[in-house]
């Protein structure tokens, strides 16, 4: 029998409230395919892409069939998924003329590297020829894979809080591989402006309150629609955008740098909405509060902020002075003086 203290580690039990799999020795299991399947979905509809021809978007994801899961054994991790995808895009010709058509990706797995991964495009029967199916074989096609590849970064981040549990000295690191083969270089999410994925501390961050003044040269009801019409937010932010108008609705804006809900809205009065970066700590949303004020001729814009990490304090009150402020004035001509 082994000494106090110099037995085999697997076997200590340390000093946890709940000593569960004690130094992450146990091979434990997450199953993701629920969660998977709403996350492609949310990552999918509404991406867009636009040329000289005109825009293209992807409205409708009919088909996600597959699964995902991911193990944790003695601290690692094991990631496993694949999946087939089916969506629906709608093309938008400069003269006003629409096409639609189908777009598949037969083989989103963790055996195949994101450059390989096929992604076909074509017209629905019927359509008349426009060049607008190049604009999504092309650039529509490569915006799906970085869509995707943001799966793969949030399935190894956002899914897999609490599998790597603390010990008594502190957080476990973590070691993560894919089912086959290590693909450590892709738990990154590339997007503009961001170049790492949305991390889970696990830990309580310190956050701060921001409030924000504006005045615009127009009516409540035209600025309250300028946050909510989806071909206005992707006007003023020059960029691509999904906006669901309604209480519980989801909006994704800038590419899906910036990810929120509505919570509530009063039109022409106020909106509600959680609102986060998508490099916040995962799930961490601020809680923005919009009141819109007739001021005669003007509307006063009062905006509040909470919960906002302290270190995005800065960040996030230049980002909504310059890319919504600023651009919403220059785009639709609401600009007046400034508080």
């Amino acid at each position: 029998m082994a000494k106090w203290g110099e037995g085999d580690p697997r076997w200590i039990v340390e000093e946890r409230a709940d000593a569960t799999n004690v130094n992450n020795w146990h091979w434990t299991e997450r199953d993701a395919t629920n969660w998977s399947s709403d996350k492609l979905k949310f990552l999918l509809v509404g991406l867009s892409v636009e040329n000289e021809q005109g825009t293209c978007e992807v409205t409708e994801v009919s088909k996600v069939e597959g699964e995902a899961s991911i193990n944790n054994r003695k601290g690692k991790l094991i990631f496993f998924y694949e999946w087939t995808l089916k969506a629906t895009w709608t093309g938008t010709s400069k003269s006003g003329i629409k096409y639609t058509g189908t777009l598949e990706v037969p083989n989103l797995s963790d055996e195949n590297d994101m450059e390989d991964l096929d992604v076909s495009v074509s017209l629905n029967k019927d359509e008349p020829e426009t060049p607008l199916l190049n604009l999504m074989k092309t650039k529509g096609a490569d915006k799906v894979r970085r869509a995707l590849d943001s799966y793969v970064g949030y399935l190894k981040t956002e899914f897999t809080q609490g599998m790597i549990l603390p010990t008594a000295n502190g957080m476990a690191a973590i070691q993560s591989t894919s089912q086959s083969k290590a693909k450590l270089d892709k738990t990154q999410i590339s997007s503009p402006g961001s170049s790492t994925a949305p991390v889970n501390t696990g830990v309580k961050i310190p956050t701060c309150k921001l409030s924000l003044r504006e005045t615009f040269l127009t009516s409540p009801a035209d600025l309250y629609r300028v946050f909510l019409n989806q071909e206005m937010v992707q006007a003023f932010t020059r960029a691509s955008a999904s906006v669901d108008a309604d209480k519980g609705g989801r909006f994704r804006l800038l590419d899906g740098n910036v990810l929120g809900e509505f919570t509530e809205l009063v039109p022409d009065e106020k909106i509600v909405m959680k609102w986060r970066y998508n490099n916040w700590p995962s799930e961490h949303y601020a809680r923005i509060t919009m009141v819109f004020l007739d001021r005669s001729s003007e509307t006063e814009l009062r905006l509040e902020l909470v919960g906002v990490p302290e270190s995005e304090e800065e960040r996030t009150r230049e980002g909504w002075k310059r890319y919504y402020f600023e651009a919403i004035k220059q785009t639709f001509g609401f600009g007046t003086r400034l508080y």
